[in-house]
């Protein structure tokens, strides 16, 4: 069922496919009433379309909101609010589980305020795919594969019991299980529909353009199939289930022209690598980025979903593409039914959203262009995706960059203990084919594997000291690499099957040996990762991992073989054939022709329709859990994975005034680019650390650790790993690395210093430099500001989608003014903080922040509020987004 505006407008009207008959809102009827609208974006369309299919004459869209939309071609920038309804919502189980331990709370809390549990369920359609899960404990060897999947359900068996109950508790609620393939390639493979239908209230079978907004920052992907979807906190997700429209501006959107093809032997990875460079230096932040340009017709499918997919890392909301003859053809090869391809046909022509190649350019608030033919190998670290390297320099930057951010003179080598190499400055201790960028690509897994193939031919072996894995985005990459006969010859140098999930990409990297691990930290050795991710932010890897690059599949091979990122191997041998002769990275690399022939003879349509026939079935494993569902969870006294959170402890019909800020203390200043990993991290979980510390407070064992991810449904444990980043740098406590801070003149950890903060009933506040809460949609990075006590953070900018998360979670997000920044006004941890006024803000207006110094003396200087929109004001004020919904619908 799908809830639709008034159609005040007139602009329902019907389309006939395949002798059966859709209703849809017409885009051409609004052109007629509002004006043309040829000229604008695809993406700025599929908002249209959503605002004239809600339209209900101002109480949520109003004919001012369309007509704004549409006069953006004018002036392609806007100050205008628009309210957004997604189709649906997808999360994955890092971030899915705190979602269902929230609407697990929600039931709890409204059933205590008088209200109807069943008000708690989703009224959109929720796919949860289980994949961050996996860990890289076992590699290199057959069996792996299987030896992971055993541990994983050891160590995740509470939190999958939950999530099942999850399944069958709540309404429009899909559990993918584990083991089946990252969530943005099981949406590109499975669950998108391109255009989507449901019934209304009148019993119409209404169509419509899918879109989604999802937990995980990569949701970007699905843009690829021309389906509008970006990431969210699960704050803003549980909002949007739960009926609450996405409120956002008209987004301006930034035109990619892209020309010319892709030279022989250059990969989609090169070319995201390059984009993500030019658009993070032209700056599209918080913008929607639309691809366009002849250079599109050379792009399979899967080149695209890759540019959508990394959207995050080039900063925008989403990176979209019109539909084509290639979305058709995809749609057909991953075994959507037919109808659903003529139908996505018929309504993308009929609406103006398909792509045709001798369209008129639309309009754009700015563009950029690329010649393809000049995008060369390349990889980018070590330690931000924006920093494209060609594959020629990799080794002058790393060398460079050992003295200037590592500090360190000269190169070191030492022994490893008891084994028969040494290890040094840039040897490459993790290489890693992983995440969802790349392995959703047919192109560059069968390159990775031909590689594969001709290094084996040769003998060559990874050196000993690379820990190898290879973790496909979904089972249908096994199917097509052992039918290409690839499969062997990667389990021949080491890149075994591990599992299916995100793996290295998010930490879950496992450990390295022990031996190796020793070396590294007893000699402060700057040891190197690659791998064919997204991310390769500091900490994020692995502990023992300071210089990271992502590179692609085939790259990722390469240097496995090699064994360090010191040497330029496109002119040095990458190791030694059995018979003695060097053999050089031309020698493995196959041509475009080997890599389309290879796909052409081993992938059909028929993979896939066997892979995604039972998808919801899962393995043995997950068909042995017996959970039944329930109106509310029965909490587990004493669980260290899943626990009733405390954010509507005491929460009443009517919410307080929000309470003006008095003295605050800062918790920690930091500088630029602090990502949501230093926020809150998702990897290993230190057995020195708070976090640690309350584990075996509670008997778990060092082994059973887990990592933070897998324990986002405990706010104790969350709560104590927010800022708890072994690689941040808090200003507070100078020449110290980790998450530390002072409480007067004592060093101690962060969450330390908040208890004895909060014990004192002093608020608190975080201040930061440039491109705050950048990476991952990790909502517990706002929930965990907010239960230490953090009032306010004060930055120079926001990343997008953790601004929206603070103020989902109450707290107050504030942007310096007029060029001043922490290092500009002298703040130090000496100072204190006040801000007036709070309960009566209003969007974007200025705030003054007044600082009083140690000696007494005080200063004020001015900071933007950013909470955005009306809507996020309503939140704000109500203590979260969550507890805004719980009291609509309590009432």
């Amino acid at each position: 069922m799908t809830a639709v505006g008034q159609d005040t407008l007139g602009t329902r009207s019907t389309l006939d496919v395949g002798g059966k008959s859709y209703a849809y809102y017409a885009l051409n009827k609004a052109a007629a009433k509002f004006g043309d609208i040829s000229r604008l974006p695809f993406s700025m369309k599929v908002l249209l379309e959503n605002l004239l299919r809600f339209e209900d004459g101002g109480f949520t869209v109003s004919t001012g909101d369309i007509q704004a939309l549409i006069d953006w071609q004018k002036n392609p920038t806007s100050d205008a609010e628009i309210q957004y309804r997604p189709a649906r919502v997808l999360l994955q189980d890092f971030t899915g589980v705190p979602c269902v331990v929230d609407l697990a709370a929600m039931r709890d809390a409204i059933a205590k305020l008088g209200g109807d549990t069943s008000k708690i369920n989703p009224l959109v359609p929720v796919h949860l795919v289980i994949d961050h899960s996996v860990m890289v404990d076992e590699f290199g060897h057959p069996k792996a594969f299987e030896q992971n999947v055993e541990i994983e359900y050891h160590r995740n068996g509470e939190r999958y019991d939950f999530l099942k109950w999850g399944s069958k508790s709540l309404d429009n609620f899909k559990a993918v299980p584990p083991g089946t393939g990252i969530c943005h390639q099981v949406n590109l493979e499975n669950i998108a529909q391109a255009v989507w239908t449901s019934t209304d209230a009148s019993g119409a079978t209404v169509a419509y353009p899918d879109t989604c907004v999802g937990t995980d920052s990569h949701t970007t992907m699905i843009n690829g199939l021309g389906v509008l979807g970006w990431g969210v906190g699960g704050i803003e997700a549980e909002a949007a289930m739960l009926g609450q429209p996405v409120s956002m501006l008209i987004p301006e959107v930034v035109g990619f022209k892209l020309t010319g093809v892709l030279k022989e032997g250059i990969t989609a990875t090169d070319l995201v690598l390059t984009c993500t460079q030019m658009l993070r230096k032209h700056g599209v932040v918080g913008r929607f980025v639309e691809y366009f340009g002849p250079g599109l017709s050379s792009l399979t499918l899967a080149d695209r979903a890759t540019l959508a997919n990394m959207a995050p890392e080039y900063g925008a909301t989403c990176g979209f593409f019109g539909i084509d003859e290639k979305t058709l053809d995809y749609m057909r090869l991953s075994g959507r039914d037919e109808s659903q391809i003529a139908l996505t046909e018929a309504y993308a022509k009929v609406q103006g959203l398909w792509r045709y190649s001798d369209s008129p350019d639309p309009v754009f608030t700015s563009t950029l262009e690329l010649d393809m033919s000049t995008v060369v190998p390349s990889l980018a670290g070590p330690k931000r995706p924006q920093d494209k390297v060609a594959l020629t320099d990799v080794d002058d930057v790393f060398n460079g960059e050992l003295s200037s951010i590592y500090k360190h003179d000269g190169f070191k080598r030492v022994p490893v203990e008891g084994k028969a190499h040494d290890i040094g400055d840039g040897d490459v201790v993790i290489a890693a084919i992983t995440s969802c960028t790349n392995t959703s690509n047919p192109g560059v897994l069968v390159a990775a594997g031909l590689v594969a193939k001709k290094a084996n031919a040769f003998g060559l072996k990874p050196k000993p000291w690379v820990k190898t894995s290879l973790a496909p985005g979904s089972q249908v990459v096994t199917d097509y690499l052992v039918k290409a006969g690839l499969q062997e010859h990667l389990d021949a140098i080491g890149f075994n099957l591990v599992g299916y999930g995100c793996t290295t990409c998010i930490g879950n990297s496992g450990p390295l040996a022990e031996p190796i691990s020793k070396a590294i930290n007893s000699n402060d050795i700057v040891a190197a990762s690659v791998l064919s991710g997204n991310r390769n932010f500091e900490g994020r890897v692995s502990p023992d991992v300071r210089a990271n690059f992502l590179a692609s599949p085939p790259l990722v091979v390469a240097y496995a073989l090699k064994g360090t990122v010191t040497e330029d191997f496109t002119t040095t041998p990458i190791g030694q054939a059995t018979d003695g002769t060097d053999v050089y990275l031309k020698d493995i690399w196959p041509t475009n022709q080997e890599v389309a022939d290879t796909m052409a003879a081993n992938i059909d349509r028929a993979m896939f329709q066997a892979r995604y026939a039972n998808v919801y079935q899962g393995d043995a494993h997950w068909q042995a859990i017996q959970v039944e569902g329930s109106e509310t969870y029965q909490w587990r006294a004493g669980s260290t994975y899943v626990a009733n959170p405390p954010y509507f402890e005491g929460m009443t019909m009517t919410p307080a005034p929000v309470g003006d800020i008095i003295e605050a203390k800062p918790l920690a200043i930091l500088g630029d680019s602090i990502t949501t990993d230093h926020i809150s991290p998702a990897g290993s979980i230190k057995a020195d650390s708070p976090a640690g510390t309350w584990l075996m407070e509670h008997q778990v064992s060092k082994a059973d650790f887990n990592s933070y991810g897998a324990r986002r449904g405990h706010h104790e444990v969350m709560m104590r790993g927010t800022f708890a980043n072994i690689r941040i740098k808090n200003e507070m406590v100078p020449g110290i690395e980790g998450g530390m801070s002072r409480y007067g003149n004592e060093v101690m950890p962060i969450y330390d210093a908040a208890m004895r903060h909060k014990a004192d009933g002093t608020a608190l506040v975080v201040v930061a430099g440039k491109e705050y809460g950048t990476g991952s949609s990790r909502d517990w990075a706002a929930k965990g500001t907010n239960l230490l006590g953090v009032r306010a953070v004060i930055v120079e900018s926001f990343e997008r989608i953790h601004r929206s998360n603070l103020v989902g979670m109450g707290v107050l997000p504030l942007q310096f003014k007029d060029g001043d920044t922490r290092t500009s006004l002298g703040l130090t941890g000496d100072d204190s903080f006040t801000i007036k006024g709070i309960a009566s803000l209003k969007p974007r207006q200025d705030v003054d922040v007044l600082v009083t110094r140690k000696d007494g003396s005080s200063f004020t200087f001015t900071a933007l509020c950013r909470i955005d929109t009306a809507n996020e004001v309503e939140y704000f004020m109500n203590g979260g987004i969550l507890h805004y919904v719980l009291r609509k619908l309590a009432a």
